[in-house]
C-alpha cells in the first residue's frame, strides 16, 4: 500500500509539473506580453537600451513614452532576458554615437537601425538580424527628376553621420553630389520639406515612416528604389558573448511566436511599408 501510495504522489506530482511548463510556455504571446525566459537568461535586475528618438515607427520619443519597433523589439527581448520594460532606462543612440555607447558601457544594448558591418564588427559585437531594410531616396511629391540613386548628379543629399547611408553614397557618388551631414534624419526631412535638399537617403522603412507624419503626408515621397540591404542587429560590447547569444535565442523566440510580425503590424506597417519576410537571427 506504501508503495502504492507513492507511485499515485509522483504521478501527481509530474502532472504538476506538465501543467506549470505548459502554463509559462503556452500559445504564441504578443510583444506586450512576458515571453519566457531564455535559457540562462538573467531572473531580475535591470537594462540601460540604446533606441532612436525621432524615427517614426521605428524609435520615436513621445512625451515620457517610447514606442516603434525597435522599442517593441528591445521590449520582448528585455522579458526573454527577466527584465520588465519598467526596468529598461532608454538612451538616444544616433549613429554616430552607438560605438561609444557601447564600449564605454554607458549602454547594455542598442536596437537603433544598426546595420551590421564588418567594420563595426571590429568594435562591437551583433545578434541578430531580426530586420532587413534597403537604402533608398525621400524626395518631395513633386520631383520628376529624381527617379533612382542614378539621377543623383549635381543634388543635395542629406544624410545623418556615421550612418551606412552617409558611406555608401559618400563612396559610390563622390564628385556627383553634394552630401549635406545633419544629426538627426528628422533635421534633414525638414530641411528637404524647406526645399534646403534635394533628397535625404537613408533606409526605406525609416524614409517610409516619416512619409507618412501628418506633417508631411503629400509632400513627401519615397522613390522606391533600394539600392542596398541594412540588415538590423542588436548591439553589444564587444566580447560579451553570453549577453550576445541570450538576445539571439530571445530573437529566435520573438520570431517563431509570432510577435515579430505583430510588432512589425502595429508599428511599421501603417505607413504603407510592404512587410518582408522573417530574418534568420543567430546569423550575424
Amino acid at each position: 500500500m506504501a508503495r502504492t501510495m507513492r507511485r499515485i504522489a509522483a504521478a501527481a506530482i509530474a502532472g504538476l509539473t506538465v501543467a506549470v511548463v505548459a502554463a509559462c510556455g503556452g500559445a504564441s504571446e504578443g510583444p506586450n506580453e512576458s515571453p519566457a525566459l531564455v535559457p540562462g537568461a538573467r531572473t531580475d535586475g535591470k537594462l540601460t537600451i540604446g533606441i532612436s528618438f525621432d524615427q517614426p515607427g521605428i524609435g520615436l520619443k513621445d512625451g515620457t513614452s517610447y514606442r516603434g519597433f525597435d522599442v517593441e523589439t528591445a521590449t520582448y527581448v528585455a522579458k526573454a532576458l527577466g527584465v520588465p520594460e519598467a526596468n529598461i532606462t532608454w538612451r538616444e543612440a544616433t549613429g554616430s554615437d552607438r560605438e561609444k555607447l557601447l564600449m564605454s558601457g554607458e549602454v547594455d544594448l542598442v536596437f537603433s537601425t544598426y546595420s551590421i558591418t564588418d567594420e563595426r564588427k571590429q568594435v562591437v559585437d551583433f545578434a541578430g538580424p531580426y530586420f532587413v531594410a534597403h537604402q533608398d531616396l525621400l524626395v518631395r511629391r513633386n520631383d520628376t527628376e529624381i527617379t533612382g540613386p542614378e539621377t543623383l548628379n549635381g543634388k543635395d543629399l542629406c544624410s545623418v553621420p556615421g550612418t551606412t547611408s552617409a558611406a555608401n553614397v559618400v563612396q559610390q557618388y563622390q564628385g556627383r553630389i553634394t552630401l549635406k551631414e545633419l544629426p538627426h534624419f528628422s533635421d534633414c526631412v525638414r530641411a528637404l520639406a524647406d526645399s534646403q535638399v534635394d533628397a535625404v537617403t537613408t533606409d526605406d522603412v525609416i524614409l517610409a515612416g516619416y512619409a507618412s507624419e501628418p506633417q508631411y503626408q503629400g509632400a513627401l515621397k519615397v522613390v522606391g528604389r533600394g539600392f542596398s540591404d541594412e540588415t538590423y542587429g542588436v548591439g553589444v560590447k564587444k566580447g560579451n558573448t553570453v549577453l550576445r547569444d541570450q538576445v539571439n535565442e530571445a530573437l529566435k523566440q520573438y520570431v517563431a511566436d509570432g510577435s515579430w510580425r505583430r510588432a512589425l503590424g502595429i508599428t511599421v506597417a501603417p505607413s504603407g511599408y510592404a512587410l518582408p519576410g522573417p530574418p534568420n537571427p543567430g546569423t550575424a
